[in-house]
């Protein structure tokens, strides 16, 4: 025979009721709840809940929390009004016989739906896995192509330059030729000139006029010689490329919008931590080199810790924190291996220790404080110290306000602390 569970808790609001179920030692998963649209049902033998809701629900978007010995239920309405009871009430056996067959025979459909649904959605993925391939495909080739295409027509062009520039060598070789041959034919007339002359009677003025001529000719074929050196063009300029280099910064925030002064504080703390190395302990001259590295054991605990060696864990932690005590995440793993042992008051140490090294607060280490406030809300709230665990949660909603999981944590919070408040 089932043990029922009489007894619970619930509040509402024009939009969700919230409900929270004790266990009673009791140990829970996801397979042993069902919900529906208008039935809630937890069995973990030898114990059983069950609920005809007074009002259909939306059974998608509703959650359920698991831990503190107990069960969070947020059940969202599907038209928002104020319940006057949480189930149903003066319903006959049969009427709760049908709801029940009902609501399993829903389940199964929406799970068959949901199957069917995965399988076509799998189906267009790899049909647009395939299409964007070929896409990229094309679109490579083309670029191919068009690369081809360029450099086609830059030979084209270097070539028909080159050409244009043989012809005018061509020209202005030529043309230097005729002005060499008629450099040397001027002194052979001007020595005959002067042989005419002594055999005959000089003339002063034919004389002068045939010197300024012959001046004159030679001038002209010197500016001559003289401009087709100007009109030759010179070959023409390389091309370049001008890279732009922007200042490295590390943190993503733009320089105009980051604090300097802060995140310059923050980095040099991280360089000066990871350059501390006590070395003076005498147990450490067995290890190997790589075992005296902190992140090297870092590294090593959180890779224990993924395979359930919380113990392994927190002793790679532990010399590690010895070689360098420094470092913020050493005492934030070690925080979440204490947590999984029960040691809740280390917890809160390694947790408070933490945060005291997470200081001045910058953009890059917003996660890293966000997981120190939540463990050791967490820890308090294990103590049943609510106040102290509220506290902490809302610290890390103030940092990451859109975290929805920390929102519904520091729900349940408050409402276990009115709980309390009313049972005293």
């Amino acid at each position: 025979m089932p043990v029922w569970l009489r007894e619970h808790s619930w509040r509402q609001t024009l939009t969700a009721v919230y409900l929270s179920l004790p266990l009673r030692g009791a140990r829970a998963t996801p397979a042993n709840i069902f919900c529906s649209e208008q039935y809630l049902k937890v069995s973990i033998p030898p114990f059983l809940f069950e609920a005809v809701l007074y009002a259909p629900i939306d059974d998608t978007n509703s959650t359920a929390k698991i831990g503190n010995g107990s069960i969070f239920f947020t059940l969202y309405k599907k038209e928002p009004a104020m319940w006057d009871s949480l189930t149903l009430a003066n319903a006959d056996k049969e009427k709760l016989q049908y709801l029940r067959e009902n609501a399993v025979l829903k389940a199964q459909e929406k799970a068959k739906e949901e199957t069917e649904a995965k399988k076509i959605t799998k189906q267009e993925h790899k049909k647009y896995a395939l299409e964007a391939t070929m896409k990229l495909e094309e679109a490579e080739r083309k670029r191919i192509e068009d690369v081809k295409e360029k450099e086609r027509q830059k030979v084209a062009k270097e070539l028909e330059l080159w050409k244009n520039q043989q012809k005018d060598g061509d020209k202005y070789k030529s043309i230097q030729k005729k002005g060499a041959l008629h450099q040397e034919i001027e002194p052979l007339k001007e020595r005959k000139n002067e042989k005419n002359n002594k055999t005959r009677i000089p003339n002063e003025g034919t004389s002068k006029t045939r010197l300024k001529s012959a001046k004159g000719c030679h001038g002209s074929s010197s500016i001559f010689s003289q401009n087709l050196k100007e009109e030759q063009l010179p070959a023409p300029r390389a091309a370049a490329t001008i890279k732009v280099n922007f200042t490295p910064r590390v943190f993503p925030t733009a320089l105009r919008e980051s604090r300097v002064a802060e995140e310059e504080e923050w980095l040099h703390k991280q360089a000066e931590a990871r350059r501390i190395i006590n070395s003076d302990l005498s147990e450490l001259e067995d290890l190997k080199e790589e075992e005296k590295n902190p992140d090297w054991l870092k590294d090593k605990g959180n890779k224990m810790f993924a395979m359930g060696d919380y113990l392994g864990a927190v002793n790679a932690y532990n010399l590690a924190v010895r070689l360098n005590n420094k470092l913020p995440l050493l005492y934030l793993n070690r925080a979440a291996c204490h947590l999984k042992l029960r040691n809740l008051h280390k917890a809160i140490e390694d947790s408070s220790k933490a945060l005291e090294l997470l200081t001045p607060p910058v953009p890059d280490n917003e996660s890293a404080r966000v997981k120190a406030h939540v463990r050791r809300g967490t820890a308090f709230c294990q103590l049943e110290l609510y106040t102290e665990g509220l506290q902490d949660y809302e610290a890390a909603l103030k940092i990451d306000p859109r975290n929805k999981n920390i929102e519904e944590d520091a729900e349940k919070i408050r409402h276990l602390i009115q709980g309390t408040m009313q049972g005293s």
